[in-house]
């Protein structure tokens, strides 16, 4: 008997798969909720579902590509306190700098997608690498200016 995975059943498929298996067995997970019958409405139903999947996916990733041009054009400018000779007294961190993007250039840019291997320390200017969409990276210039 063929069925259409409600959810991913651990052994057999994940969720919309179409999968083969014996009549007792998909009673069984038909009684759970795990899976539905493979019949064409149900599986023009799965169709319409996948198609609105790829729609909305395509939307992201269009969406992440427009933020990526729009943060490459821009910088943003961080203050930090330094002492004599450019020396600074403590560092920039990815919350100050999703701080001064939404106040300067109002970005809304999460701090958990910027990759910064340690919190910058040094006055001058850094890129800043965000992860926007598994498929799109863009840079941002942060310029650390003394206070």
């Amino acid at each position: 008997m063929k069925l259409i995975l409600l959810t991913d059943v651990k052994s057999l498929g994940k969720k919309g798969e179409i999968v083969e298996v014996k009549e007792g067995y998909a009673r069984n997970l038909l009684v759970k909720k795990q899976a539905v019958e493979a019949n064409n409405k149900n599986l023009n139903d799965l169709k319409l579902q996948n198609n609105h999947k790829e729609k909305v996916a395509e939307e992201n990733l269009e969406a992440a590509k427009e933020l990526a041009a729009k943060i490459e054009k821009v910088s943003v400018t961080c203050k930090i306190k330094a002492g004599n000779g450019g020396r600074t007294f403590g560092s920039v961190s990815t919350k100050e700098i999703a701080e001064a993007a939404k106040k300067q250039l109002d970005l809304d840019l999460d701090k958990k997608k910027m990759v910064l291997d340690e919190p910058i320390k040094s006055l001058g200017v850094t890129e800043v690498t965000l992860k926007l969409h598994p498929q799109v990276n863009a840079v941002l210039r942060v310029k650390v200016v003394e206070e």
